[in-house]
C-alpha cells in the first residue's frame, strides 16, 4: 500500500485555507489520488458541535480533525485539512502523530482579510458583536517552519496550490504529477 499523507492549511480566518484546500483537493482526486478534505467550519457542525471557542475548545477541535486526518493517511490516502488551528503547541501534537505530514502556512495581512471577509465577521469581531475571534480578540500564533509558507495577498490561488503541489513531490509525497 501506498503510504499516506496529511496537508494541514493553517491560517487567519479568509487567508484563503479552503479555497487552497478545495483546488488541491480537486487536482489530486482528478489524478487517482484517493483524497478527503476536512474542513474545519463544517467539522464545527458535525464532528465539533459540542465545542466552543475556548482554547481548550479549540485544541480538542484540532485534535479531532488531527485525529480523522490521521486515520485516512494511515489508509493510504491523502487528508487536506483546512483549519485555522491557532495554537502552535496544538498543530505540533497533529503532526507528532502523522509521520508524512506538510504543513502549509496562508499568511495574509489583516487589511487584506478585512477586505475579503465575505460573511464581515471582522467587522462584528471589531464592534465587540463576536467574541474569540482568532486575528482580532483571539491569538494565533504563525508557524515557526512550515513547509510552506504561502502569501496569498501576492499570487492567484492557482499559484499558490502549484507551489503546494511542488513542495508535495519534493517531499516524495507524490509521484510526478502532469
Amino acid at each position: 500500500m501506498t503510504p499516506g499523507f496529511v496537508v494541514w492549511f493553517t491560517g487567519l480566518p479568509g487567508s484563503g485555507k479552503s479555497t487552497l484546500a478545495q483546488l488541491l483537493f480537486a487536482y489530486l482526486s482528478t489524478r487517482g489520488v484517493r483524497t478527503k478534505l476536512l474542513d474545519g467550519d463544517a467539522a464545527r457542525q458535525s464532528l465539533s458541535k459540542d465545542l466552543g471557542f475556548s482554547k481548550a475548545d479549540r485544541d480538542e477541535h484540532v485534535r479531532r480533525l488531527g485525529q480523522a486526518a490521521q486515520q485516512f493517511s494511515a489508509e493510504g490516502g491523502c487528508a487536506i485539512a483546512s483549519v485555522i488551528s491557532p495554537y502552535r503547541e496544538a498543530r505540533a501534537a497533529v503532526r507528532g502523530t502523522i509521520p508524512r505530514f506538510c504543513e502549509v502556512y496562508c499568511e495574509c495581512p489583516s487589511d487584506e482579510l478585512h477586505e475579503r471577509d465575505p460573511k464581515g465577521l471582522y467587522e462584528k469581531a471589531l464592534r465587540g458583536e463576536l467574541k474569540n475571534f482568532t486575528g482580532v480578540d483571539a491569538p494565533y500564533e504563525a508557524p515557526e517552519a512550515p513547509e510552506v509558507h504561502l502569501h496569498t495577498e501576492r499570487e492567484s490561488p492557482e499559484a499558490s496550490a502549484a507551489r503546494v503541489l511542488a513542495r508535495l513531490q519534493e517531499l516524495g509525497f507524490l509521484g510526478e504529477l502532469d
